[in-house]
């Protein structure tokens, strides 16, 4: 028998091979791609985990108590070590390879990393005692009984926290020698760690069974992870603390308004828990919703901003400040229009995407109904969350820092007051549109300030492409939702079935309404002179 030829070099399945290894060096495209295929699976998992809560837990007082257990570790990292800020060290360490200083940039990453550490070890520490207190002072609408158990499960998750932050400087290393792969999969083991330790544990531990699976997805998905693939890169840990090397003062310089400022972006899960804990199973139906509507957001928007960071850092730091300017741009552009798509097939298949992914078990009809108000209507602010991700790496990518904290600081005391009005208006679906409009808010300072300083011009967003994605996407998503909503559920009732009956039905309307949206999308987009679609079939083909 013949050996099977080994493929040529250069063909298509070499290509492929060469950008799955987890050494191999992207391109902004590539990377692009690359994080985006690695987000969208971490987000169908973590849908499969929404889903496995939802039914086994419901929408109630303990998924309550859950959901809120995670703010007080996630506020112990954002003030302790500036939530994002080993993000600051991709700029960082890619001042320190222009200069051809790449192992002081590791050492400083030593010294560094042992500091924070070390504080954080302290916060965690103290973050035992204050979990109660902080529960019920930030949950006002909590009983005693979900106090103490919500303060349980925050002690298991507080050190997740110190896994985080060194897995993230850790990952910078990798980043900034455009190596994704590590980054791509520790979402993915975050979400397995929590879905496994709930099938595992949740016989003897209850709902404390999937803080235990947080912790363990923690360690394996963002620690372990990437510390292997430092390794392998070749970069060594130093032990100690030197307080006079000039690294650190640099460090701390773009990391402390981080660890000083405090941002919409972080804080709208805090706000929206705050006054939604009065009503039971209010916040685990709004934080399904969001984790819904999260999963294009972090595919669009998330996989693009961390796929572009080390590229305009390097832009900046060799002030190569146009090409920089155009490339956040189009950046912004692209994610605005896909955006306009994405949300419009989003809500007019709101109902039954949510029915198919969180209905059964303990997670009742009107628990669906719900949930699909709210994601259809954080879906609305789908554009800024997308734009806000790229404009604020922007800023971290030329070292600016204290900029977009201040400005973040002003709108979240700014939008604190419409959260409260929101929810008095109309309760959940209240704080939804009051989460719309802070974080729009949020993303036209952004873009404001930029325009100001002269680094990203308003003038180069691509308005004419972004218009054509908004016209498709009304057209697209006025039709599905009047054919398939509208006509198809009033005949299928006359027959005798109901949207959100059958998971069976749903898959149907959802099968055929997403083809026929995108048909719809794609011939008013080719209609109106659009090159989305030639670009897209082009970027397939090269894919």
């Amino acid at each position: 028998m013949r050996p099977e030829a080994a493929p040529a070099p250069g063909s298509r399945w070499t290509r492929v091979l060469q950008t799955l290894r987890p050494s191999h060096a992207h391109s902004a495209f590539t990377a692009t791609v690359f994080l985006m295929a690695f987000q969208l699976l971490s987000r169908i998992i973590g849908l499969v985990r929404g889903k496995y809560i939802a039914a086994a837990f419901g929408a109630g007082p303990q998924t309550d108590a859950y959901a809120a257990a995670f703010g007080l570790p996630e506020l112990t990292n954002y003030f302790l070590a500036g939530g994002a800020a080993s993000i600051t060290f991709v700029t960082l360490l890619n001042r320190y390879r222009e200069r051809g200083q790449e192992e002081e940039g590791e050492r400083v990453l030593s010294i560094v990393l042992n500091f924070i550490v070390l504080v954080l070890t302290v916060g965690v520490i103290a973050g035992m005692f204050l979990a109660e207190p902080y529960i019920r002072r930030f949950n006002p609408g909590f009983t005693p009984a979900q106090v103490a158990l919500s303060a349980h499960m925050t002690r298991i998750l507080l050190p997740g926290q110190i896994f985080f932050f060194a897995g993230g400087v850790l990952g910078a290393t990798l980043l900034v020698r455009r190596q994704f792969m590590y980054q791509g999969l520790q979402g993915i083991l975050y979400n397995a760690g929590i879905i496994f330790g709930g099938v595992l544990l949740a016989r003897r531990m209850g709902i404390s069974s999937l803080a235990v699976g947080a912790l363990s997805g923690a360690f394996l998905g963002a620690f372990v992870l990437n510390a292997v693939g430092a390794w392998k890169a070749g970069v060594r840990y130093r032990v100690g603390i030197d307080f006079r090397h000039p690294g650190l003062r640099e460090w701390a310089v773009m990391t402390l308004p981080l660890m000083a400022g405090f941002t919409l972006t972080f804080f709208d899960d805090y706000f929206v828990r705050y006054f939604a804990s009065h009503s039971a199973g209010d916040i685990t139906r709004l934080m399904n919703a969001k984790q819904l509507f999260s999963a294009p957001m972090a595919v669009l928007a998330q996989a693009a901003g961390a796929a572009s960071m080390p590229f305009f850092a390097r832009l900046w730091a060799q002030n190569k400040f146009y090409e920089f300017a155009t490339g956040v741009a189009d950046s912004v552009s692209r994610v605005v229009s896909l955006g306009m798509l994405a949300a419009s097939g989003m809500i007019a298949l709101a109902y039954p995407l949510v029915h198919v992914i969180f209905a059964g078990g303990r997670f009742k009809l009107e628990d669906v109904r719900l949930t699909a108000i709210y994601f259809a209507l954080y879906t609305l602010a789908l554009v800024f969350w997308s734009a806000q991700a790229i404009y604020v790496r922007a800023f971290y990518a030329a070292g600016i820092t204290w900029m977009p904290m201040v400005a973040g600081a002003v709108v979240t005391v700014v939008a604190f007051p419409i959260y409260a009005a929101g929810f008095r208006w109309h309760g959940a679906e209240g704080l939804a549109l009051a989460s719309d409009m802070g974080i729009g808010l949020q993303t036209v300072t952004l873009a404001l300030l930029l325009h100001q300083r002269r680094m990203v011009s308003l003038a180069s967003l691509d308005y004419r492409e972004m218009g054509r994605c908004l016209a498709a996407g009304l057209a697209a998503g006025v039709a599905v939702w009047a054919v398939f909503i509208g006509l198809l559920g009033a005949a299928a009732h006359q027959l005798g079935w109901e949207i959100g009956s059958s998971r069976g039905w749903d898959l149907v309307v959802l099968a055929v309404g997403t083809v026929s949206w995108l048909g719809i999308a794609v011939w008013v987009l080719e209609k109106s002179g659009s090159a989305l679609p030639r670009v897209a079939r082009r970027r397939l083909r090269l894919s």
